[in-house]
This record gives structure tokens, C-alpha cells and sequence, in this order.
């Protein structure tokens, strides 16, 4: 057997074995937002407009949720503006429910919040960080509720559950970029 045409390997460079998108896998970072918010932030590799675009429409948050609750079943309009309302369909531990929420604000390519019933909100900012990506950070903010609910929030855990909702639910977007 003649192995003169065989090319010798390469030297072993761990780097070069990576797929090109590993340099972009970091976990979300956490936010201080204030005793009653959680927030994280992640560096995603696409344009703020684009991402912004994405979660102004309700009808494309399940794709996204790291909760497991967003269902694709959502009524309202697909870019949603300050006033606006829309209703998504939600489960959680199998129980199936619906959630309207009324936009609070609007800011294409900057941030895109909204009011549940009960008070609390859910908040996405997007920053430019001027080399293809935006540092996008999610909020969870129960700072404006009567101080009975906040407490009722925290006995139930709902901040170190939405933790890992938002954080799973950055990773999800980010990797939708990669």
C-alpha cells in the first residue's frame, strides 16, 4: 500500500475543532433591577431592529420561551405599539390558561415591555453593542405590586422560576443567531 499521497494531520489545534459559533456560547448574565425584578442579560449575534422586530410580535414568543408556558395560540396584531392588548394561550403544570397583557411600551429597536393583569410586567431592551450584535436583556418586574402580592410572588418562588425561564429564553434567541 503506497502512503505518499496520504497527507500527515494536522497538528492538534482544540480551537480549530470548535464549531465557529462556540465562541459566541456564554450563559446569561444577571442584572441588578431591583429587589423586586429579575433580569438577565446575553450579547446576540444579530441587529437590535431584528430582535426587536421578533419580540413585537406576539405571535412569535413561543419560539423563543424558555418557560415552557407560551403556546403558538395568540390573538392581537403581529408589531404590537404602546395601548396595544393581545392574548396568549399558556399552560403550566398541564393546566391550559390565557393571558392577556396590554403594551406598555414601545421603542422599536430599543425596548418592548408589557402589563399582565396583575400588575407585573415583562420587559426586553435591546443595546447596539456596534459590531453585529445587541445585548439583550429581560425583565421580570414585580416592583409595582401591592406589597401582599410581591410577598405572595416570593413564597410561591416565582422570581427564581422566571430566573430560569429568562434565562433559558435568552439562550434560546441567541441560538437562533448563532
Amino acid at each position: 500500500m503506497d502512503t505518499s499521497s496520504t497527507p500527515s494531520p494536522a497538528p492538534h489545534d482544540d480551537a480549530a475543532a470548535l464549531p465557529s459559533a462556540a465562541v459566541q456560547a456564554v450563559w446569561p448574565e444577571r442584572v441588578d433591577a431591583g429587589p423586586h425584578a429579575v433580569a438577565y442579560r446575553l450579547a446576540v449575534a444579530a441587529p437590535a431592529e431584528e430582535l426587536w422586530g421578533q419580540l413585537a410580535d406576539p405571535h412569535r414568543h413561543h419560539e423563543v420561551d424558555g418557560s415552557g408556558t407560551v403556546k403558538q395560540k395568540v390573538t392581537g396584531p403581529h408589531r404590537l405599539a404602546v395601548g396595544d392588548r393581545f392574548t396568549v394561550a399558556m399552560a403550566k403544570f398541564g393546566v391550559p390558561y390565557r393571558m392577556s397583557n396590554t403594551v406598555t411600551r414601545a421603542e422599536p429597536g430599543r425596548v418592548i415591555e408589557w402589563r399582565h393583569p396583575g400588575g407585573h410586567r415583562w420587559r426586553w431592551e435591546f443595546r447596539d453593542l456596534g459590531d453585529g450584535r445587541t445585548e439583550v436583556t429581560e425583565t421580570f418586574d414585580y416592583s409595582g405590586l401591592p406589597k401582599a402580592a410581591m410577598r405572595a410572588h416570593e413564597l410561591v418562588r416565582t422570581p427564581q422560576d422566571n430566573a430560569r425561564g429568562i434565562r433559558a429564553s435568552l439562550t434560546r434567541l441567541a441560538a437562533r443567531h448563532l
